[in-house]
């Protein structure tokens, strides 16, 4: 019987990691990890509990000696003076060369991190939401973006079914 309410207490949390993208959005194709890797600043994001007052909110994404990807994010908390970062791994979801990747902070728990919309040429920046569109990012590999690419991004978002009105600048 416990086993069976431990079970039925850990499945919702066992179906999010399984979770893919929001519908209708679809992960970039033609994808390249090796260029993907490095470090990425949050220009904007929709706010998310575990972010919740962060500022100067970057990303670095190295590969793994077992082939993964080592994530080590890291944001500024002003009202309590602090930096916190959290180091996590991720993998593709299916296809390497698809932008579809489950990311893990705890333990054997994986969730998405899906890239929609992404600079093909220069990897500058790039479009990344989870499993819903509740979740939602704007990356450049700079603290600052253009505001005229800025403007079109958000426009981009809109289309894709994001609440852009719900999007906030981090500040950098």
């Amino acid at each position: 019987m416990k086993k069976l309410f431990l079970l039925l207490l850990l499945w919702p949390m066992l179906l999010a990691g399984c979770a893919s993208a929001p519908e209708g959005i679809v992960a970039v194709d033609n994808f390249k990890l090796d260029r993907y890797l490095g470090t990425w600043y949050e220009i904007a994001r929709i706010e998310n509990r575990f972010e919740r007052g962060s500022e100067q909110v970057s990303a670095i994404y190295s590969l793994r000696k077992d082939g993964m990807v080592q994530v080590l994010n890291k944001g500024y908390y002003p009202e309590k003076n602090k930096w916190k970062t959290a180091e996590g791994k991720a993998k593709f979801a299916g296809d390497p060369n698809v932008g579809a990747l489950k990311v893990s902070f705890f333990g054997p728990f994986y969730g998405p991190y899906n890239v929609f919309a992404l600079d093909r040429e220069n990897y500058s920046w790039a479009m990344v939401t989870a499993s819903s569109r509740d979740y939602f990012w704007i990356l450049a590999r700079t603290p600052q973006l253009d505001e005229a690419l800025y403007a079109k991004l958000l426009e981009e978002a809109k289309a894709q079914g994001f609440d852009i009105s719900r999007v906030m600048r981090t500040p950098q």
